[in-house]
């Protein structure tokens, strides 16, 4: 036989001679029940993390989902630069109806009669006084300082300066209701739901407001009762605004024999409020409202407006039977038993067991049995 012939029967029997497991019998009760008792935790593990818990037998998917929000309420105002006004929605709601978010007005600085001419800026009032007789209750300073409360405060050891409100001007805004309509739908399951769910009517509608004990299933929500469910006072946080997070959880199991799909709600709020990293706190913009005088000229009030937005944030997965995904994770899981359990035990036999050293020449012998 030529040499060539001989490697390539070599290579041959390297890439197709069959290998069977080496079998070695250990007579131990010790091993036998460190062996069943890896076993068992193994499988509580399987059973009872990988397919109740995680539930790794089903087919998953992420929601897809739309939202379109109403907010309703009215408020009262009385300031000393401007007439007695009620607000309704189209004042303190701006912009108008969004989706997905919501901005509700709740506190604003005024600044009326701007025009725009070639002349020097007209002064404004100081805040510096002397005693309350030069500040006035409810004047709304329009650069930016806040309504005054009529008081005259020390702001230094040289200098006193009238005291701004610390309270919003809609504080009637706790008040207020949005109703929420959320639909959502699981294209790969073919299944489709609302967050006005099939026992909700109109009539109930005009009478509910959701309440986790008395009507979890009502999508009117109160924003005083959002803010304090996300731990927050909604006069603070209205003073200078602030962002907060309403969240529904479309997280579903839709398999027959545990069907449920219904929304979870929680509120958080998503802006910053650092007691040192205090720095441009809150949330405002500007925008004006213009009109025209008797004369024709041109006039704006410029509007600081300060308030909260509503994020609406809907997340969620749903599962169902899938035979793939079983088949998958259960091969995965035996395959998972099997080695582990053999590798404590051996790990067991070479460190804890008298005979260790006859035990670890014997695994090398096919079929063998150990005598004690």
């Amino acid at each position: 036989m030529s040499k060539s012939t001989g490697c390539c029967q070599g290579f041959l029997h390297y890439a197709f001679d069959y290998e069977t497991p080496k079998t070695l019998i250990i007579p131990s009760i010790r091993v036998g029940f460190v062996f069943r008792f890896t076993q068992f935790l193994l499988l509580l593990y399987v059973v009872g993390y990988v397919c109740v818990v995680q539930k790794a037998y089903q087919d998953r998917e992420s929601v897809i989902s739309t939202v379109t929000t109403k907010v309703k309420g009215f408020a009262f105002t009385n300031i000393s630069n401007m007439q007695p006004r009620f607000w309704d929605v189209v004042d303190y709601n701006i912009p108008p109806q969004g989706d997905d978010s919501f901005f509700v007005l709740t506190n604003m600085v005024m600044t009326p009669g701007q025009t725009q001419s070639r002349c020097p800026e007209l002064p404004t009032p100081s805040t510096t006084c002397v005693d309350d007789c030069d500040c006035v209750e409810g004047y709304n300073d329009p650069r930016g300082n806040g309504i005054q409360t009529g008081l005259c405060e020390n702001y230094s050891s040289t200098v006193k300066t009238c005291e701004p409100t610390s309270f919003s001007l809609l504080a009637e805004a706790e008040n207020f209701t949005v109703l929420i309509k959320n639909s959502i739908t699981y294209p790969k399951f073919n299944f489709h739901k609302r967050n006005i769910l099939s026992h909700i009517n109109s009539t109930y509608l005009k009478t509910c407001e959701f309440n986790r004990q008395t009507h979890p299933d009502c999508p009117i929500f109160r924003l005083k009762h959002i803010v304090s469910e996300a731990g927050e006072d909604f006069q603070d946080m209205a003073v200078k605004g602030g962002v907060l997070g309403i969240l529904i959880d479309w997280s579903c199991d839709l398999d027959w024999w545990a069907r449920k799909c219904y929304p979870k709600y929680t509120f958080r709020r998503l802006d910053n409020k650092h007691p040192v990293n205090n720095v441009a706190l809150g949330y405002n913009f500007r925008f004006a409202k213009y009109y025209r005088t008797a004369e024709g000229e041109e006039v704006r009030t410029l509007i600081k407006a300060y308030g909260i937005r509503f994020d609406v944030i809907v997340f969620g997965t749903a599962g169902k039977f899938g035979i793939v995904p079983t088949i998958v994770n259960l091969g995965a899981a035996l395959s998972f038993l099997s080695l582990v359990s053999e590798d404590v035990c051996y790990w067991f036999i070479l460190t804890c067991m008298k005979k260790r050293d006859l035990y670890s020449r014997q695994k090398s012998t096919f079929s063998t049995k150990v005598p004690r």
